[in-house]
Protein backbone atom coordinates (compact mmCIF):
# COMPACT_ATOMS: atom_id res chain seq x y z
CA UNK A 1 0.00 0.00 0.00
CA UNK A 2 2.82 2.57 1.21
CA UNK A 3 4.06 1.68 -2.56
CA UNK A 4 0.89 2.85 -4.12
CA UNK A 5 0.52 5.77 -1.99
CA UNK A 6 3.88 7.36 -3.18
CA UNK A 7 3.30 6.31 -7.38
CA UNK A 8 0.13 7.82 -6.49
CA UNK A 9 1.55 11.08 -4.79
CA UNK A 10 4.35 11.47 -7.19
CA UNK A 11 1.80 11.22 -10.56
CA UNK A 12 -0.54 13.41 -9.43
CA UNK A 13 3.06 15.95 -8.57
CA UNK A 14 4.54 15.16 -11.63
CA UNK A 15 1.05 16.64 -13.55
CA UNK A 16 0.64 19.43 -11.35
CA UNK A 17 4.73 20.20 -11.99
CA UNK A 18 4.93 23.27 -9.56
CA UNK A 19 7.94 24.81 -11.76
CA UNK A 20 5.93 24.64 -14.72
CA UNK A 21 2.97 26.62 -12.92
CA UNK A 22 4.99 29.49 -11.47
CA UNK A 23 6.43 29.78 -15.00
CA UNK A 24 2.66 30.23 -16.19
CA UNK A 25 1.87 32.35 -13.38
CA UNK A 26 4.82 34.40 -13.85
CA UNK A 27 2.53 37.92 -14.30
CA UNK A 28 1.13 37.36 -11.16
CA UNK A 29 4.55 36.73 -9.19
CA UNK A 30 5.67 39.79 -10.76
CA UNK A 31 2.69 41.90 -9.60
CA UNK A 32 1.70 40.54 -6.62
CA UNK A 33 3.38 41.08 -3.05
CA UNK A 34 3.90 37.63 -1.42
CA UNK A 35 1.14 37.79 1.27
CA UNK A 36 -1.26 38.52 -1.44
CA UNK A 37 0.21 36.09 -3.94
CA UNK A 38 0.45 33.00 -1.05
CA UNK A 39 -3.22 34.29 0.00
CA UNK A 40 -4.73 33.72 -3.88
CA UNK A 41 -2.28 30.45 -4.46
CA UNK A 42 -3.85 28.84 -1.28
CA UNK A 43 -7.34 29.26 -2.38
CA UNK A 44 -6.48 28.16 -4.89
CA UNK A 45 -5.25 24.58 -3.76
CA UNK A 46 -8.21 24.26 -1.67
CA UNK A 47 -10.48 24.81 -4.59
CA UNK A 48 -8.55 22.36 -6.96
CA UNK A 49 -7.86 19.92 -3.75
CA UNK A 50 -11.46 19.63 -3.61
CA UNK A 51 -12.34 18.58 -6.89
CA UNK A 52 -9.71 16.11 -7.00
CA UNK A 53 -11.00 14.14 -3.74
CA UNK A 54 -14.67 14.68 -5.72
CA UNK A 55 -13.19 12.88 -8.66
CA UNK A 56 -10.88 10.04 -6.23
CA UNK A 57 -13.88 9.13 -4.39
CA UNK A 58 -16.75 8.96 -7.51
CA UNK A 59 -14.51 8.22 -10.26
CA UNK A 60 -15.14 8.35 -13.84
CA UNK A 61 -18.94 7.75 -12.69
CA UNK A 62 -19.51 11.37 -12.97
CA UNK A 63 -19.57 11.51 -16.64
CA UNK A 64 -20.73 8.02 -17.29
CA UNK A 65 -23.80 8.40 -15.27
CA UNK A 66 -24.18 12.42 -13.77
CA UNK A 67 -23.22 13.94 -17.48
CA UNK A 68 -24.11 10.93 -19.79
CA UNK A 69 -20.43 11.88 -21.32
CA UNK A 70 -17.49 9.87 -21.96
CA UNK A 71 -14.29 11.04 -20.47
CA UNK A 72 -12.48 11.35 -23.66
CA UNK A 73 -14.95 14.30 -24.41
CA UNK A 74 -13.37 15.90 -21.22
CA UNK A 75 -9.88 15.01 -22.93
CA UNK A 76 -10.68 16.83 -26.04
CA UNK A 77 -12.22 19.77 -24.52
CA UNK A 78 -9.48 20.05 -21.83
CA UNK A 79 -6.73 19.81 -24.40
CA UNK A 80 -8.64 22.66 -26.71
CA UNK A 81 -8.50 24.62 -23.96
CA UNK A 82 -4.45 24.36 -23.20
CA UNK A 83 -3.93 24.57 -27.13
CA UNK A 84 -5.16 27.67 -27.31
CA UNK A 85 -3.93 28.92 -24.08
CA UNK A 86 -0.06 27.82 -25.79
CA UNK A 87 -0.99 29.54 -28.51
CA UNK A 88 -1.40 32.64 -27.05
CA UNK A 89 1.69 32.43 -24.93
CA UNK A 90 3.36 32.24 -27.64
CA UNK A 91 2.72 34.69 -29.02
CA UNK A 92 2.05 37.48 -26.89
CA UNK A 93 4.00 36.10 -23.41
CA UNK A 94 2.47 36.07 -20.34
CA UNK A 95 0.37 39.24 -20.90
CA UNK A 96 -1.44 37.07 -22.78
CA UNK A 97 -2.73 35.19 -19.76
CA UNK A 98 -3.87 38.72 -18.10
CA UNK A 99 -7.20 38.77 -20.03
CA UNK A 100 -8.08 35.68 -18.80
CA UNK A 101 -8.35 36.55 -15.07
CA UNK A 102 -10.60 39.13 -13.11
CA UNK A 103 -9.92 40.77 -10.16
CA UNK A 104 -7.80 39.25 -7.37
CA UNK A 105 -10.79 37.84 -5.15
CA UNK A 106 -11.72 35.77 -8.42
CA UNK A 107 -7.97 34.92 -9.48
CA UNK A 108 -8.12 31.68 -7.74
CA UNK A 109 -10.71 29.99 -9.70
CA UNK A 110 -8.93 31.10 -12.62
CA UNK A 111 -5.87 29.37 -11.09
CA UNK A 112 -7.27 26.26 -10.24
CA UNK A 113 -9.26 25.70 -13.59
CA UNK A 114 -7.44 25.11 -15.85
CA UNK A 115 -4.82 25.78 -14.59
CA UNK A 116 -4.19 22.97 -11.82
CA UNK A 117 -7.40 20.97 -12.44
CA UNK A 118 -7.26 19.20 -16.06
CA UNK A 119 -7.92 16.09 -17.61
CA UNK A 120 -4.22 14.83 -16.97
CA UNK A 121 -5.03 15.74 -12.54
CA UNK A 122 -8.13 14.42 -12.32
CA UNK A 123 -7.12 11.31 -14.27
CA UNK A 124 -4.70 10.97 -11.53
CA UNK A 125 -6.74 11.50 -9.06
CA UNK A 126 -9.54 8.78 -10.37
CA UNK A 127 -6.49 6.89 -10.40
CA UNK A 128 -5.47 7.49 -7.00
CA UNK A 129 -8.95 6.79 -5.61
CA UNK A 130 -9.04 2.80 -7.61
CA UNK A 131 -5.37 2.20 -6.06
CA UNK A 132 -5.84 3.94 -2.37
CA UNK A 133 -8.79 3.67 0.13
CA UNK A 134 -10.55 7.22 0.82
CA UNK A 135 -8.59 8.48 3.62
CA UNK A 136 -5.03 7.56 1.66
CA UNK A 137 -6.50 9.06 -1.40
CA UNK A 138 -7.14 12.12 0.62
CA UNK A 139 -4.10 12.10 2.36
CA UNK A 140 -2.51 11.56 -1.26
CA UNK A 141 -4.09 14.70 -2.05
CA UNK A 142 -3.44 17.16 0.58
CA UNK A 143 0.21 16.04 0.42
CA UNK A 144 0.63 16.79 -3.00
CA UNK A 145 -0.87 19.88 -3.33
CA UNK A 146 0.94 20.98 0.19
CA UNK A 147 4.27 19.94 -1.94
CA UNK A 148 2.80 21.67 -4.78
CA UNK A 149 2.36 25.23 -3.09
CA UNK A 150 5.30 25.01 -0.60
CA UNK A 151 7.98 24.90 -3.67
CA UNK A 152 5.48 27.91 -5.49
CA UNK A 153 5.58 29.23 -2.35
CA UNK A 154 9.62 29.09 -2.29
CA UNK A 155 10.29 30.10 -6.22
CA UNK A 156 7.69 33.46 -5.46
CA UNK A 157 10.64 34.12 -2.29
CA UNK A 158 13.24 33.79 -4.43
CA UNK A 159 12.18 35.90 -7.43
CA UNK A 160 11.46 38.90 -5.01
CA UNK A 161 15.07 38.01 -3.74
CA UNK A 162 16.67 38.37 -6.97
CA UNK A 163 15.00 40.19 -8.91
CA UNK A 164 16.01 43.91 -7.89
CA UNK A 165 19.30 42.72 -7.88
CA UNK A 166 19.06 41.12 -11.99
CA UNK A 167 15.57 42.34 -12.78
CA UNK A 168 16.93 42.71 -16.86
CA UNK A 169 18.32 39.21 -16.80
CA UNK A 170 14.96 37.76 -14.76
CA UNK A 171 12.37 39.25 -17.19
CA UNK A 172 14.45 38.12 -20.00
CA UNK A 173 14.93 34.47 -18.68
CA UNK A 174 10.91 34.47 -17.71
CA UNK A 175 10.21 35.57 -21.25
CA UNK A 176 12.47 33.08 -22.97
CA UNK A 177 11.05 30.37 -19.95
CA UNK A 178 7.64 31.14 -20.74
CA UNK A 179 7.39 30.66 -24.58
CA UNK A 180 9.29 27.33 -24.18
CA UNK A 181 6.55 26.51 -21.76
CA UNK A 182 4.31 27.12 -24.12
CA UNK A 183 5.85 24.95 -26.60
CA UNK A 184 5.85 22.44 -23.59
CA UNK A 185 1.80 23.13 -23.19
CA UNK A 186 0.97 23.02 -26.51
CA UNK A 187 2.45 19.48 -27.54
CA UNK A 188 0.87 18.29 -24.07
CA UNK A 189 -2.14 19.73 -25.47
CA UNK A 190 -2.44 17.91 -28.78
CA UNK A 191 -1.27 14.70 -26.81
CA UNK A 192 -4.68 14.99 -24.90
CA UNK A 193 -6.87 15.69 -27.99
CA UNK A 194 -5.30 12.30 -29.59
CA UNK A 195 -5.65 10.59 -26.15
CA UNK A 196 -9.48 12.16 -26.32
CA UNK A 197 -9.65 10.76 -30.02
CA UNK A 198 -8.55 7.84 -29.21
CA UNK A 199 -10.54 6.80 -26.45
CA UNK A 200 -13.37 7.69 -27.90
CA UNK A 201 -12.95 5.98 -31.32
CA UNK A 202 -12.49 2.54 -29.12
CA UNK A 203 -15.68 2.80 -27.54
CA UNK A 204 -17.32 3.38 -30.91
CA UNK A 205 -15.03 -0.15 -31.46
CA UNK A 206 -13.30 1.82 -34.76
CA UNK A 207 -9.99 0.90 -33.98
Amino acid sequence: MTSEFIRSVALLLILLNPFLLIIYLVDLVQEMDFPLFRRILIRAGWISSGVFLFFAWVGDRVFTDLLQARFASFQVFGGIVFLLIGIQFVFSGPKALQKMRGTPEHIAGSIALPIMIGPGTVSASILAGTRLSPALSLLCIVVTMTLTIATMLLLKRLHDFVRPRNERLIERYVEVMGRVTALVVGTFAIEMIMQGIAAWLKTLQLI
